[in-house]
């Protein structure tokens, strides 16, 4: 079965749409759970691709002049607020980290470090680990 987020991983994504600046320890007193559990689920998050930045969202009517004219040749993409209620009812739909295809049944996981790659079959992992062989064993070695 595809990832699917508990009521931890929701607050922790709840927590970040309002202040994606929170700190790990500002978030973990909100949700009363510890740090090390709110690092660890925003890590799995973030490799499961649910999270995919914690971008700022620059004000441009703050600015000068000056400055802004100098902004306009930055493409700047504008941030869109999403009304989606977030439940762990829903389901994420993984796609294998070697052919992009989508993962139907439970992912078959590679970690690597603090890493974790996520794979439709076991021939895709397999795969994927002989053509980063060097670069995996390096990352273990740390």
């Amino acid at each position: 079965m595809p990832f699917q987020p508990d009521d931890i991983d929701i607050a922790i994504i709840e927590s970040l749409i309002k202040d994606g600046r929170k700190s790990f320890r500002q978030i973990s007193r909100e949700i009363k759970v510890s740090t090390p559990t709110v690092q660890a689920r925003y890590e799995r998050l973030v490799n499961v691709g649910l999270i995919k930045s914690v971008s700022p969202i620059i004000d441009l009517g703050m600015l000068e002049n000056k400055t802004e004219k100098h902004l306009e040749n930055i493409k700047v993409k504008s941030a869109k607020k999403y009304d989606v209620k977030i439940t762990k009812d829903m389901i994420l739909k993984m796609t294998c980290d070697l052919c992009k295809g989508p993962i139907s049944d439970k992912p078959h996981v590679l970690k690597i470090a603090n890493f974790e790659r996520f794979f439709c079959c076991t021939s895709c992992r397999s795969l994927y680990k002989e053509k980063y062989k060097g670069r995996i064993e390096t990352l273990n070695q740390n």
